[in-house]
């Protein structure tokens, strides 16, 4: 297998409401073979039923992982939401070739035990190295201003924790609300997501209004 795995990785409260419907923006990233993840962080006293709802949706329509966490549990789940989210992926691309050769009514699952362990373990190297890029999108809003310092902390153990693949590690950082736009570009692409720790001191909170933007806007992308 050839190519990069593409992933948005979405850190927020849910408790953007304003703009673009996110669920509609996650669903044309699919399409273009962008995976959308969402975590959904919640402190305990502003759990949002409906923003929370709406973080399953949007990794539902981008063919991704959703995870809702307490942010002092963040940094292994964003780890765990990372690989688990490869996973998938890898899963899709080889079921899609499985039907290509077998027939289309074919998947992994139909596969004899022993045909079907040889394919985890392709998927499982394919994990190590393919190359991977992650776009992480963070939320900083007003009501997660408090949660950004845990967000630093688990995207630097993110890094840490990509160091031992094989494979290459490009990743990009972007914040929403931006100061004069939807969104704005703190770090281009890069294959040190460790240089985010001296950036992180742009990530401070929007503004004093938590429903003034939502994760769909501005012009992040992957080329």
């Amino acid at each position: 297998m050839q190519g990069t795995l593409k992933q948005v990785l979405l850190l927020t409260d849910g408790h953007s409401n304003y703009g673009e419907d996110p669920i509609a923006i996650a669903g044309l990233g699919q399409e273009q073979g962008v995976t959308i993840n969402v975590i959904g962080i919640v402190d305990g006293e502003h759990a949002n039923e409906q923003g929370l709802q709406e973080v399953e949706a949007i990794a539902m329509a981008g063919g991704g992982v959703s995870q809702i966490v307490y942010a002092q549990q963040l940094s292994k789940t964003v780890q765990m939401v990372t690989q688990k989210a490869m996973t998938q992926t890898l899963h899709g691309v080889i079921n899609k070739e499985l039907k290509h050769i077998l027939g289309k009514n074919e998947e992994m699952e139909d596969l004899a035990p022993e045909k079907r362990g040889q394919v985890m373990e392709v998927v499982d190297e394919l994990g190590e190295t393919v190359m991977l890029e992650v776009l992480v999108l963070v939320d900083t809003s007003a009501s997660m201003e408090s949660k950004l310092p845990m967000v630093q902390e688990a995207l630097t153990d993110l890094s840490i924790s990509l160091t031992s693949r094989i494979g290459q590690n490009r990743f990009s950082l972007y914040s929403f609300p931006g100061k004069r736009k939807p969104i704005d570009r703190l770090i281009d692409w890069t294959p040190k997501l460790e240089s985010l720790t001296g950036m992180f001191h742009k990530l401070s909170s929007g503004g004093d209004d938590p429903n003034r933007t939502s994760a769909s806007g501005g012009a992040a992308s992957f080329r």
